[in-house]
């Protein structure tokens, strides 16, 4: 089944560089003038995706006095240990919950495994920090748990009984594996999907139960994807500030944050944020490192359903728990939380905060949709029509921003808008007159750049989709028919990729609705959208007041979960079909 094969000898760093840069001019030199315009422009894209990071390095490594030494000694020890715990123990739980629930509805049969084949998508939709709140308001000394428990056993206080302590790192991991395990779900059964039916038929034929299946065969198989998703899970982990906060958990983001705006110190901020860059890094390298060397072939052309077992008695009531379990702790349990609390404080939710966050957050969401889905489908295409290895590469590059930390892109892009909203200010000062103040920053700009830079891959992605499946002769035939590339991709191309490209921009405009850590550091003074308004009651204890808000944004973000079920659904059947 997995085939290694022996990597050929690599040439020296220079010639391979060298070689690297003389094709690149050679393709650079066959270019037509419209061609080299789009190139032109595509670089300006690369320049504006890598501008964060560049500037990130340049503060971090630059002047900052004793700074550095003080988050050395202090800061970075305590915080990496912490990351790396909360990393790991959320890494280890969701590959547990998202391999077994994979394996479980695809190979078994057992009552309600065709509903949990879609919802056990559902916790995807709720934000990690919004699951922390709704945790602490049901399992805290004052919630519906322990006061249950009280009266059950007749407890006067905290010091009669033991309960498990929400606001800990071990609650953080527990909390955020219940969001985060869909990515693995996702990525697994995808992959146990499209095994080949002829190898795990030979391995029922030799014996071979349910288990010796799984461990033997099926897992080692799907072990790249896996991976992929665990990566995923552990990025997203990465990323959170809400949640880690709120539970007083310190990792990386949360000195980032800490440091930027509570001590006042932007390169010490800056100086952490590429120590965050270097774990990401890292996690991509782990991801590949995982993948390589790992091919696998169907070597027959008979396609047919996965043999699947039927469970019955206690075995099939064991896969019913284990598949229900993850929805009701990561998503049942606090949407009833998110209702209660709606219904008990009604009028101080539906307030005129709430619908002003309400239409920054739309707005925001849909402007940042429509920008990333015009660009993202502009380099799909632009990639397509000069197919050559220095395009791709540019492309590629374009769309790493969603691999980098919201809170790291954050300190990054408030450099060099921070540094352009001074000079348009000294400019409109010295020629008009005018005082213009931080124009970007304050209206909301910087937000919208971050946005662009972090959700591209999903635009590009969904364009880069969309555009394979367009047949090359239908514009071949626009071409010799007169038309330009911009007419064919108007009139050809975008009217055959409309499903995918609204399902990029349906992404996009979620993820923002939902994004929290470069919106809090970038966000225009008393300006709010629907995460940060839920955050900043959260903050000050008062979740409740923020919940009609924390429920609307699980409402948006069940329209994406929608959209993969039905996508799984129907590449589950062309692939019965073939």
């Amino acid at each position: 089944m997995t085939e290694s094969s022996i990597s050929p000898d690599v040439p020296p760093l220079g010639s391979g560089l060298g070689s690297k840069l003389s094709s690149a001019l050679r393709i650079v030199r066959t270019m037509n003038a419209r061609s080299l315009t789009g190139l032109l422009l595509l670089a300006m894209t690369l320049l504006l995706v890598t501008l964060p990071i560049i500037a990130l390095i340049v503060i971090a490594f630059g002047d900052a006095g004793d700074v550095w030494p003080h988050l050395v000694s202090t800061v970075l020890p305590r915080s990496v240990m912490t990351t790396g715990w909360l990393m790991l123990g959320v890494g280890t739980m969701t590959g547990l919950i998202g391999v077994s629930t994979a394996w479980l509805v695809t190979m078994c049969r057992f009552p309600g495994q065709r509903i949990f084949q879609w919802a056990l998508l559902i916790p995807l939709s709720i934000p990690t920090y919004i699951v922390a709140y709704a945790s602490v308001e049901l399992l805290d000394y004052s919630g519906p748990a322990q006061s249950a428990l009280r009266w059950l056993f007749g407890f006067h206080n905290a010091r009669d009984y033991w309960f498990p302590e929400i606001r800990s790192l071990g609650g953080a991991i527990v909390v955020m594996s219940l969001v985060l395990y869909p990515y693995v779900y996702l990525t697994s059964r995808a992959t146990f999907l499209l095994q080949s039916a002829c190898a795990l038929d030979v391995s029922r034929t030799l014996g071979a139960g349910p288990i010796r299946l799984f461990t033997a065969v099926a897992l080692p198989l799907a072990r790249p994807a896996i991976v992929v998703g665990i990566t995923l899970a552990m990025m997203e982990c990465l990323n959170d500030i809400g949640a880690v906060q709120f539970f007083g958990v310190k990792t990386l983001t949360f000195s980032v944050y800490d440091t930027w705006l509570n001590r006042a110190s932007l390169a010490g901020a800056a100086q952490i944020s590429t120590v965050m860059l270097l774990v990401v890094l890292l996690l991509l390298w782990l991801e590949r490192r995982g993948r390589r060397q790992q091919r696998y072939a169907v070597t027959s052309r008979r396609y047919q359903l996965l043999p699947s077992f039927k469970l019955t008695g206690w075995r099939a009531a064991g896969a019913f728990i284990v598949c229900l379990a993850p929805i009701v702790l990561g998503f049942v349990l606090p949407a009833m939380v998110l209702l209660r609390s709606v219904f008990l404080n009604w009028s101080e939710n539906l307030s005129d905060d709430y619908f002003s966050a309400m239409g920054n957050s739309l707005f925001l969401a849909t402007f940042a949709a429509v920008l990333t889905g015009s660009i993202g489908i502009g380099l799909a295409y632009f990639a397509r029509l000069q197919n050559n290895q220095l395009v791709a590469g540019f492309t590629r590059i374009a769309s790493i921003g969603y691999a980098v930390p919201g809170t790291v892109l954050a300190v990054g892009i408030l450099i060099p808008v921070a540094s352009l909203d001074n000079f348009i200010a000294s400019s409109m000062k010295d020629l008009f007159g005018i005082s213009t103040g931080l124009l970007l920053i304050s209206s909301g700009a910087a937000m919208l750049y971050a946005y662009c830079v972090r959700f591209m891959a999903m635009s590009y992605g969904a364009g880069e989709t969309g555009l394979q499946r367009v047949s090359p002769n239908l514009e071949a035939a626009a071409r010799t028919l007169g038309r330009s590339p911009l007419r064919t991709l108007i009139e050809i191309d975008l009217p055959m990729i409309r499903p995918a490209l609204v399902s990029g921009a349906l992404l996009v405009f979620v993820d923002v609705m939902k994004e929290l850590p470069a919106t809090i550091l970038l966000r225009p003074f008393n300006f709010d959208t629907l995460a940060t308004l839920v955050y900043g009651q959260a903050s000050l204890e008062a979740f409740e007041k923020g919940s009609l808000s924390a429920l609307t944004i699980v409402a948006v973000g069940i329209l994406p979960v929608i959209l993969l079920s039905r996508t799984s659904a129907r590449s589950h059947q062309s692939s019965s079909n073939s």
